[in-house]
């Protein structure tokens, strides 16, 4: 049986052998679902392709995480809540997409944040538009499902809790991230509006928060203590931005 995990190994260029034949096999066999897949190849080709050295740029020290934090030791919540604010200026994408213009060389190295929130966005629009299984464990097993993925992962899990921004846990799921393995959270609200917290180990020192947009779909990711960390919805930079300062501040506890 090919299940989302599968194509979605096929489109990151992970499967050989028989499961990458097998794939094959049912993409043809599946006109509509091989549609998809192929855009969604097309559209990473794109992402590698197009210029993204702005998004590279160093960011101020002052706006690094470790900086933050070392700071948020001798100040009130407020001030920290100011400093959050502060990481919210960063380089807004294109007005079509979240790379700059231009073309960048094929060989272009991509930035660790970046690559988590691809990794984010793309396991969003996956799951996002499931109606029967949007999520593999429910949260009426919640602490089944962190443990389960927090063991997965080699660190505690913890399931932010959104409330006060009107979104409640669905559940989550287990995601494939390329030799390791990562984690999805999905949430709602009253209106059916989804966002997703995912997490995956990362390697680098990259501590800068980033935003992505692409077209609809918003992210903040960041990288902090061996893990990448992204919140993911269908909402402005500023909605957004507040809904993740939480999930930072409730995963630090947690790191």
């Amino acid at each position: 049986m090919i299940g989302e995990d599968d194509l979605q190994a096929f489109i990151d260029e992970r499967l050989d052998g028989p499961r990458r034949a097998a794939v094959e096999a049912h993409l043809a066999a599946h006109p509509e679902i091989r549609e998809r897949v192929t855009a969604e190849r097309r559209q990473r080709a794109m992402l590698r392709g197009q210029l993204e050295a702005k998004f590279a740029e160093p960011v101020p020290a002052r706006l690094r995480i470790a900086s933050i934090r070392a700071s948020r030791r001798g100040q009130s919540a407020g001030w920290m809540r100011t400093a959050a604010a502060a990481l919210a200026i960063f380089v807004a994408g294109a007005a079509g997409g979240w790379f700059a213009n231009g073309l960048a060389p094929a060989s272009a190295p991509v930035a660790p944040t970046t690559s988590i929130a691809q990794g984010a966005t793309a396991a969003f629009r996956t799951f996002v538009v499931e109606v029967a299984h949007p999520v593999e464990v429910g949260a009426t097993q919640e602490a089944h499902l962190l443990q389960w993925l927090g063991k997965r992962l080699g660190r505690p899990l913890a399931a932010p809790d959104l409330s006060r921004f009107g979104y409640r846990l669905m559940g989550g799921r287990l995601l494939p991230a390329g030799s390791a393995a990562a984690a999805q959270l999905m949430y709602d609200d009253a209106s059916g509006r989804r966002l997703t917290v995912y997490v995956r180990a990362a390697s680098g020192t990259e501590t800068a928060f980033r935003f992505q947009q692409e077209g609809d779909t918003a992210t903040f990711a960041w990288i902090d203590q061996g893990f990448g960390f992204a919140v993911t919805a269908m909402a402005s930079r500023d909605e957004l931005l507040p809904i993740a300062e939480a999930v930072y501040q409730r995963f630090v506890g947690k790191s």
